[in-house]
């Protein structure tokens, strides 16, 4: 897989966020209703990757924003994981664990201390990848801190 950096309104990103939302609608019933813009991703603030296969085509997308300490629960130096995706028919290919590796040594290298995110328990594989790479709970921040079904990790991130 080829991964490149992108903004967030890149054409392959916005089909690939298209299909992540239609896979939380058919999980919860919604897609995510967290507010996100293209310039949240813009370094040296955030990043937005997507990744391709061999043919060239966008399989895997992930992202991270940096937050500081707020109401929603976020503390200083955090960087918060949104639209983590890789399409069905390249899942188990390691592309998310790809992704998710190369987020977190640019959220290091940004200066950012802490990776989190939020998932829910109606995504088993992706807390099972998550809980893999050495994420933990933690405090629950953001838009759907208040959702029982919602699952929030995190991870120290060191440069």
């Amino acid at each position: 897989m080829e991964i490149r950096k992108t903004r967030f309104d890149h054409p392959d990103a916005i089909r690939l966020n298209d299909l992540v939302q239609l896979e939380y609608a058919e999980r919860y019933g919604d897609g995510d209703l967290t507010h996100m813009a293209a310039d949240h991703f813009d370094p040296p603030q955030g990043l937005y990757l997507l990744g391709y296969d061999a043919d060239g085509k966008p399989v895997a997308s992930g992202g991270w924003r940096a937050q500081d300490a707020s109401p929603e629960g976020f503390e200083d130096g955090d960087a918060e994981i949104k639209r983590m995706f890789v399409v069905r028919e390249a899942r188990g290919r390691g592309y998310a664990r790809a992704i998710l590796a190369e987020l977190e040594a640019t959220a290091a290298a940004a200066g950012r201390s802490r990776m989190v995110l939020e998932t829910g328990q109606k995504q088993p594989e992706a807390i099972a990848l998550y809980e893999s790479c050495g994420y933990l709970p933690v405090a629950k921040f953001g838009f759907y801190r208040y959702v029982a079904l919602s699952v929030h990790l995190g991870k120290p991130l060191t440069a």
